[in-house]
């Protein structure tokens, strides 16, 4: 797992309002879009479902095929710098 997104991946985590708020902005909703686009949402579903039984591979495999393409690594570093402000 990339440390840049085992580091925003902990910080949403330990910090519910700061999810939310994600979720509720332009890059958030896009993130959305590009997590559930190629599968309608299922490799979503076994991520969330993986990381509540403590397991975040799942998640960070997940989130590393978005941020291959040039599009999803913009996104990810924008979401990346959000989260740190």
């Amino acid at each position: 797992m990339d440390e840049n997104t085992k580091r925003m991946m902990e910080q949403l985590k330990a910090d519910p309002a700061a999810l939310r708020q994600l979720m509720q902005s332009r890059d958030g909703q896009a993130l959305m879009q590009a997590l559930t686009r190629p599968d309608n949402g299922a490799g979503l579903q076994r991520a969330m479902q993986s990381a509540m039984h403590g397991d975040m591979n799942v998640m960070a495999e997940l989130v590393g095929r978005v941020a291959q393409s040039p599009e999803g690594a913009a996104l990810m570093e924008r979401v990346s710098q959000r989260l740190q402000k």
